[in-house]
């Protein structure tokens, strides 16, 4: 069998929801560890001789692993894996060396994570042949000839996989049709909701049109740019510049959260490249991105967020991922576990909004966060009396006690600007100095001497 040459294609938006729906179908995606799935993966590695297999399904934007043998990996961008490659061959793909094959720059990329010299892979469909997710062996050797009795074996253990798939898709409809009409009346009563639909987010989406806009975070001293918060918005043909309050809420409903949060972190990622690219000094700063609590309450974010600092070629510590206090509380043992994992890859953890939330100092020190942001509301108050201005002084004690730096946001005025310098506030954001802005007008204030802004002469009052 020749080896596979391919070339990856537009995706067909139809046969792609079609596959999203069967996989949605078979609720797959985020559960534990199952024997009869570790068991193919185990026999499938032990056949070839292996170093690594994986059983993986793929949504929107992530392949997420079911199982794997060898090296352990949770979750990869789907962006750039063998998972697309299968996709687009529909069928078994065979690479006996990478070093060799004619497109292998491409392919390194895809294999850096298992540091492979040569897979095999092959679909796992749905009962109606829709391909959902892939079995894949891989080694660190360059391979012989594959036989066609080896693939077929192959491809037997992944009908074995469709086979629980199956039974799994079989047992939620079930357990659907006990729930009776309610569930399915909520769903369309959501679908019918004015605009944006969920094919609106889809198409924004792949049309490109959503954008990051940064807004920096300044030393109060100095007033030297130390990072950058990146803010989505909808750059929409006829709307125009849409702000996230007007479709994030949908997107968290629809489901289309994730994908629109995971093209979120690359986008940023990718941008750090270039500005750290065209000033190396630049890799001082920490670009933060904001994290919705579907993105948070995955198990296998750290792997993604790692093969998107792999594939950018950033440091872990110019990217900082921002959470609010309501998006950790409902499932505190998934939280831990996900926090753990994001420090030990390095990444800086800013816990945003703070106090507007539960603010439980029982919690709070339990969690390594790097950064506390005083959420705008606490700030804008702090003119009007003691109290306010007692509460932001203790948030930033706490901080200080719990050997974590502060960011103020929403500063937009000099009043405020000099109450937070002299309590001892270090860092701040707001309107004061900078307002949120694309891409490239942000690499323009980064070329200004030492990235520091000039002295703000009055506050630009407005809602960001």
């Amino acid at each position: 069998m020749p080896q596979a040459e391919f070339e990856i294609e537009g995706v067909d938006r139809q046969k792609e929801d079609a596959r999203l729906a069967a996989l949605v179908a078979t609720g797959i995606l985020d559960t534990p560890s199952e024997p009869a799935y570790d068991t193919i993966t185990r026999l499938a590695a032990e056949y070839f001789h292996a170093d690594a297999a994986t059983i993986c399904f793929a949504d929107a934007s992530r392949v997420w692993i079911k199982s794997h043998w060898g090296q352990a990996t949770r979750e990869l961008p789907r962006k750039d894996s063998i998972f697309d490659l299968v996709l687009a061959q529909n069928g078994p793909l065979i690479v006996t060396d990478v070093s060799t094959h004619p497109q292998r720059d491409r392919l390194s990329m895809r294999v850096r994570i298992h540091d492979a010299a040569s897979f095999v892979s092959v679909p796992v469909r749905s009962f109606d042949g829709r391909i959902l997710g892939s079995l894949s062996v891989f080694s660190k050797r360059p391979s012989q000839k594959i036989q066609p009795e080896a693939i077929r074996s192959l491809v037997g253990l992944a009908d074995m996989v469709s086979s629980q798939l199956e039974i799994r898709r079989l047992r939620n409809t079930l357990t659907e049709s006990r729930r009776g009409p309610r569930r399915a009346h909520h769903i369309a009563s959501a679908a019918s909701q004015d605009w944006p639909r969920t094919a609106d987010l889809r198409h924004a989406l792949d049309r490109g049109q959503f954008v990051l806009y940064y807004q920096p975070e300044i030393d109060l001293v100095t007033r030297k740019i130390v990072g950058l918060e990146a803010l989505i918005r909808w750059a929409h043909p006829e709307r125009g510049l849409v702000p996230p309050m007007d479709f994030i809420p949908r997107a968290e409903e629809s489901g289309m959260i994730l994908p629109i949060g995971d093209w979120g972190i690359e986008e940023a990622c990718n941008q750090i490249q270039k500005w750290c690219n065209e000033d190396p000094l630049h890799a001082s700063m920490r670009v933060g991105v904001n994290l919705s609590a579907s993105q948070f309450q995955r198990e296998g974010l750290a792997d993604h967020v790692e093969a998107l600092l792999v594939q950018s070629g950033i440091s872990s510590r110019q990217l900082g991922l921002e959470m609010t206090e309501s998006s950790i509380i409902p499932n505190m043992g998934t939280a831990m576990g996900v926090l753990g994992s994001l420090r030990r890859l390095g990444v800086s953890l800013l816990m945003d909004d703070f106090g507007t939330g539960y603010s439980s100092l029982s919690y709070l020190h339990s969690f390594p966060f790097d950064v506390l942001k005083i959420d705008r509301s606490f700030v804008s108050r702090m003119t009007e009396g003691d109290q306010p201005l007692q509460i932001v002084r203790t948030i930033i004690e706490l901080a200080r006690v719990l050997g974590m730096d502060v960011v103020a946001e929403g500063i937009e005025t000099h009043e405020q600007y000099r109450l937070l310098r002299e309590m001892g506030c270090r860092y701040g954001q707001g309107f004061l100095f900078a307002r949120p802005m694309s891409a490239e007008a942000v690499t323009q204030l980064l070329r200004l001497p030492g990235r520091v802004l000039p002295e703000p002469a009055s506050a630009q009052l407005a809602c960001a």
